[in-house]
């Protein structure tokens, strides 16, 4: 049966691809255990890679991107899951190496899917999408290394993005103050508006480290830049406390000293979203359908279609898309 996606394609090996309207056949979709009908995918700074030259990540072409869906199981040949179930996928380099989300349709393997959590909709489930199951996985890993609410504030750095927005909402619903960075003043009542005690702007930590410890103002951090801004807050973090690492908007490399880790005790903990096993992953989405606002989750949602996903990949790659855009992949 035919169905829509979108499809990112290029003439030879030397050209430029680029990204189609198209239709499909379901013996073109790759071999897995489910077929989904799609019903939401988001946006991803990994989905700009793939939207244009792929930045290393698609493996072959044509190619659909889309590194998350959510949708109903359409066929299984796994017990755990029946036709009609809701499900959704993040990670497991779906939309990368594999045929992704942006179709009306994606097969794939059953582990990777999780059932749709109680309390959330789909298309909740895709504002909330990788980017969300990243920010409640380091929040979990960081309360694991001691932090609790009523302490110093928790610094979240490029707030105003889809992890950072999540991230911030989260902390605040859990009861901690949040310090919230962006390099976009124009956010500011955004984030605020999201439970943000106070924003920062992103020049506050541009400049590199000058000293070997600055003032201990943190208690956590959520890191989505990398870079400068990372090597300025490992410098200000409190003693005994950590810092998540999941995104490098600013590069992924930081001049780092060793000073704070071996003088504070402070932790650098690496988050990845893309391999977590079942039981993490199905516990991550249930603290995100128990305590994250749902009136908070809307006011970030960005409605869109696949019609609109070249040049929202182009901007998102710019850093000019706030909070999560949702993609409703039969408008």
């Amino acid at each position: 049966m035919a169905f829509r996606a979108l499809i990112v394609d290029r003439q030879n090996a030397d050209a430029a691809p680029v990204a189609r309207i198209g239709t499909l056949e379901d013996q073109d979709l790759p071999e897995g255990e489910v077929t989904v009908a799609v019903a939401y995918s988001t946006l991803n700074y990994k989905d700009g890679l793939c939207l244009g030259a792929g930045g290393g990540l698609v493996r072959s072409y044509p190619h659909v991107p889309g590194i998350d869906f959510a949708g109903t199981v359409e066929s299984s040949a796994d017990p755990r899951y029946q036709p009609g179930d809701e499900v959704v996928l993040t990670g497991w380099r779906v939309g990368e190496v594999r045929w992704g989300g942006y179709a009306q349709k994606a097969r794939v393997k059953a582990d990777w899917l999780v059932p749709l959590p109680a309390g959330l909709t789909l298309r909740r489930a895709m504002a909330i999408g990788t980017a969300g199951l990243t920010a409640s996985l380091a929040i979990g890993v960081l309360e694991a290394h001691g932090l609790k609410p009523g302490g110093r504030p928790v610094l979240v750095t490029g707030a105003a993005g889809g992890v950072g927005s999540v991230a911030t909402t989260l902390l605040a619903a859990l009861g901690y103050e949040v310090a919230a960075v962006t390099g976009r003043p124009e956010t500011a009542d955004y984030l605020r508006g999201l439970g943000a005690a106070r924003v920062i702007d992103r020049s506050d930590f541009a400049d590199p480290p000058s000293r070997a410890l600055e003032s201990e103002t943190w208690d956590g951090a959520i890191d989505n830049v990398s870079g400068n801004t990372l090597a300025r807050l490992l410098l200000q973090m409190a003693y005994g406390t950590s810092v998540a690492s999941v995104g490098l908007a600013g590069g992924p490399n930081y001049s780092g000293s060793t000073v704070p880790h071996i003088i504070r005790g402070v932790s650098l903990l690496g988050i990845d979203s893309v391999r977590q096993p079942y039981d993490a992953r199905v516990a991550a989405w249930g603290r995100l359908a128990g305590v994250l606002p749902l009136d908070k989750l809307d006011e970030m949602i960005v409605p869109a279609k696949l019609a609109d996903l070249p040049q929202l990949g182009r901007n998102i790659l710019a850093g000019k898309v706030r909070g999560r855009v949702v993609v409703d992949v039969n408008a």
